[in-house]
């Protein structure tokens, strides 16, 4: 195994749209999404722990998150494990994972991973990743991966690429023109009919040294807070930085602007599974095109439904055409499936009783 591949995992996400299954204190990639028995988190690391050395892969999530990391990693390192003490998008934990790299392997190639992405071949995944990285630990190339659409889903961000191959011995890379964020549907559809867009997987591969000079060239003010940061930095010093960080992602901080960006068609299929519907589609379905993800379900005339409560919920269900049936212990949520966009209100309804049933309970006393 190449001692020089590393990776970083991005695990600090909220998961809000995954309510009420993932909450603020438990958020989706720490939980069972896909009905495997191994959550979203451990099912990345495991993946990556294939073709990268264990003690190279390093994960960034929230401070409120390090019990939850290391209860479902074993024997992780100290710096192995990086505390956000602030969200601040993806260029800041991006920087802040690389200067801890650069400190201890200043020729090592980067992997760039979401912690919940759903992947439907390993070894087509494992087989792009290596040649990805081939290609990283050989020129300065930044190296994003593209999946060819299968419908003009509003929900994703999409690349345009070159129509050329970038190199006649790689037939699916290809010289990056464009990346646009969730685009409507109509234009997603428009596209896809030209044969020129990928969907974006968040996945970018690039040698340490290509992604400190990219940071340098388009984020000086981030390269140069975070890349002083070692593995030794103390607590104060970390919040230093992030309080005076700015707040960006790394597409429209250096993918956008970069001219050394080239998109690798994946061989393997991909999700990102961010919404109820993309889960919906996502999983296998029965023969009434329900997706039952968990729970002990009696259906009756139940069609074309997700369901994912906790396995030891018995659920009766009858007459449902096109719903999301979702729930933790405490709340159980039933929504149509082309209404989801509702659940942010759901949650701030919710949220907002259960901070009044608290102050009428202090009221009280």
């Amino acid at each position: 195994m190449n001692t020089n591949n590393y990776c970083i995992i991005m695990a600090g996400g909220f998961g809000s749209r995954f309510w009420p299954v993932s909450q603020s204190d438990n958020p989706k990639q720490f939980l069972d999404v896909l009905g495997t028995g191994r959550s979203m988190l451990q099912t990345t690391f495991d993946r990556f722990a294939q073709f990268c050395p264990r003690e190279n892969i390093i994960i960034v999530t929230g401070e409120k998150y390090h019990q939850r990391v290391r209860e479902q990693i074993d024997g992780l390192q100290p710096y192995q494990v990086l505390l956000e003490p602030t969200r601040r998008n993806t260029a800041p934990c991006i920087a802040y994972a690389a200067a801890i790299i650069y400190e201890r392997n200043p020729n090592a190639n980067i992997i760039v991973s979401p912690s919940d992405h759903a992947i439907f071949s390993a070894r087509g995944f494992e087989q792009d990743m290596q040649q990805a990285l081939q290609l990283t630990a050989e020129s300065n190339h930044i190296v994003t991966i593209g999946v060819r659409p299968t419908n003009p889903n509003s929900k994703y961000g999409y690349i345009q690429f070159s129509e050329q191959p970038a190199r006649h011995d790689i037939q699916r890379l290809h010289q990056v023109v464009t990346f646009t964020e969730k685009p409507p549907v109509e234009i997603a559809r428009q596209f896809i009919a030209t044969g020129e867009f990928f969907w974006n997987a968040g996945i970018f591969i690039w040698n340490v040294n290509t992604l400190r000079q990219a940071y340098q060239t388009h984020l000086p003010n981030v390269a140069r807070n975070f890349f002083s940061l070692t593995a030794n930095a103390t607590k104060a010093e970390i919040e230093a930085v992030y309080s005076e960080s700015e707040t960006i992602s790394v597409d429209f901080g250096i993918m956008e602007k970069a001219d050394n960006v080239f998109v690798l068609e994946a061989s393997f299929g991909w999700s990102d599974v961010e919404t109820w519907d993309l889960l919906y589609n996502t999983c296998r379905h029965d023969e009434n095109q329900n997706c039952i993800i968990s729970g002990n379900v009696f259906g009756y005339d139940l069609r074309n439904s997700v369901v994912h409560v906790p396995g030891n919920k018995t659920l009766v269900l009858q007459g449902l055409d096109g719903y999301i049936i979702a729930g933790n212990d405490k709340t159980l949520m039933i929504c149509r499936r082309d209404q989801e966009e509702k659940i942010v209100k759901f949650v701030s309804d919710v949220e907002l009783d259960e901070m009044m049933k608290q102050l009428n309970k202090k009221a009280s006393l």
